[in-house]
């Protein structure tokens, strides 16, 4: 028997063995919560986690809450929670099975809780709790297998995930929506999914140089994905509903400096994008005889496909490499005008981590707007005119959504971030009281 086919009879029992470890370490009433050197709230589990992941088993194990309060603006000063746990493990297959250049991705979360801008009655476009949101239930949030070519220059992935993990991808540090994630999805969510929604898709990296890369990705669109309902009874399996519409198709290029340029070898992340949804989609103020909507009893008209671009700039500009110092961003998408309710959405600002001669401490800034799609106002404008007993709040405007928090890190393994927001012209409309809200976003590495 040669070697590859020992590794592959025998790592299966020795992988059951390390989870079994680890739930074990988990359980033992002996663990001490880690020091504040550790990422990790539970520490090594024992040493048990450092053995496996030299074995090739990597856990990801994870709390997020977010508490906010409008202290103005809505129709209720109220306070709202919401949380998600996340419970993941990332594959090295070649650790374990001899597998070169394979990996396998697992992430499951669990969302709860209410929604401050809904219950308060802000109107706002954009949440000022991120984390709520694509039902309070658990959800199958990466299920896929990856593959490295060409001596890790190309990288391809197939299984379930979201669009956000790949494209336009930003971080979120921010509690309000405008400032956090893959800003796209923000925009046209009813197919382009961000965290914790998956996709059966299939997604190509490719490395152009060592500082910059082409991507390109094909994804299911399909209803059922971003269905509430549905995800209450099977959101956990990775299935294939009935019901897909066609595929997005996002194509991105990106640009990582890190040794040369500008700003002295700090890092930084230049990324373009492009997409394209294959699915028929609904024009916002035309119906199927291209006159306005209502004036017929004929149903929306269907265009051929929708469409965007993007830009995400992030650019380290003082300090240390990675560490202490100054980071800004700049983040631009914009949908087509015909099909997307929501049609743009630019937002920048800065984080300076080491605030306060603690190094792992972050104060971030940070200042956006979402505009509200004119053909939709003038779609309702036209409805308000054919139903003046009845008239609709048109959302043709910006809003303009400001935040700042200040990060702190009591151990490396929880953050505490407390933030205000303030919000003008929530929804696009001037009819909408501007909302001033605090909140307190929270996160545990386990």
């Amino acid at each position: 028997m040669n070697t590859l086919q020992s590794n592959t009879i025998l790592r299966p029992a020795k992988l059951a063995a390390a989870i079994g470890i680890a739930l074990s370490a988990l359980a033992a009433p002996s663990i001490v919560f880690a020091a504040d050197s550790s990422a990790y709230l539970l520490g090594d589990w024992n040493g048990a986690r450092t053995r496996l992941a030299d074995e090739g088993v990597k856990f990801n194990l994870g709390y997020t809450s977010e508490i906010a309060h409008n202290t103005s603006g809505g129709t209720d000063n109220l306070t709202r929670y919401s949380d998600q746990w996340q419970f993941g493990a990332a594959l090295d297959l070649d650790k374990l099975w001899g597998w070169k250049g394979g990996q396998f991705t697992i992430d499951m979360t669990d969302r709860n809780g209410r929604n401050l801008s809904t219950d308060a009655g802000l109107g706002t476009f954009q949440q000022v709790q991120e984390v709520y949101g694509r039902g309070q239930t658990w959800r199958l949030t990466n299920f896929y297998l990856g593959q490295s070519f060409m001596d890790g220059r190309l990288n391809v992935k197939v299984g379930r995930m979201g669009v956000g993990g790949d494209f336009a991808a930003f971080s979120c540090d921010f509690q309000n929506l405008t400032f956090c994630g893959s800003q796209p999805g923000n925009l046209v969510g009813s197919y382009w999914a961000n965290w914790p929604v998956s996709q059966w898709a299939v997604v190509g990296k490719y490395l152009t140089s060592k500082e910059s890369y082409l991507q390109l990705g094909v994804y299911q669109v399909n209803p059922n994905y971003v269905n509430d309902d549905y995800a209450v009874h099977k959101g956990l399996l990775p299935n294939f509903p009935d019901g897909t519409t066609g595929a997005l198709i996002p194509l991105e290029f990106g640009y990582t400096p890190a040794s040369v340029g500008m700003f002295h070898g700090l890092p930084g992340s230049y990324k373009i994008g492009l997409w394209y949804n294959t699915s028929d989609s609904a024009d916002l103020l035309l119906d199927a005889n291209r006159q306005p909507l209502g004036t017929t009893s004929v149903g929306a008209l269907q265009r051929d496909g929708a469409y965007g671009g993007y830009i995400n700039f992030q650019q380290q500009v003082t300090g240390t490499a990675g560490g202490a110092g100054t980071t800004v961003f700049l983040n631009v998408s914009q949908a087509d005008k015909f099909t997307a309710a929501t049609d743009s959405q630019i937002a920048f600002g800065a984080e300076v981590k080491g605030a306060f001669d603690r190094p792992d401490d972050v104060i971030g800034v940070a200042l956006g707007t979402t505009h509200g799609n004119g053909r939709r106002g003038d779609s309702q404008r036209f409805y308000n005119l054919q139903h003046p007993g009845n008239p609709g709040q048109v959302n043709n405007g910006y809003e303009v959504a400001a935040e700042v928090f200040y990060g702190w890190t009591p151990t490396k393994s929880v953050t505490i971030r407390p933030n205000l927001q303030y919000i003008v012209h929530p929804g696009g409309t001037s009819q909408n009281d501007n909302a001033f809200v605090v909140g307190l976003k929270s996160s545990i590495a386990f």
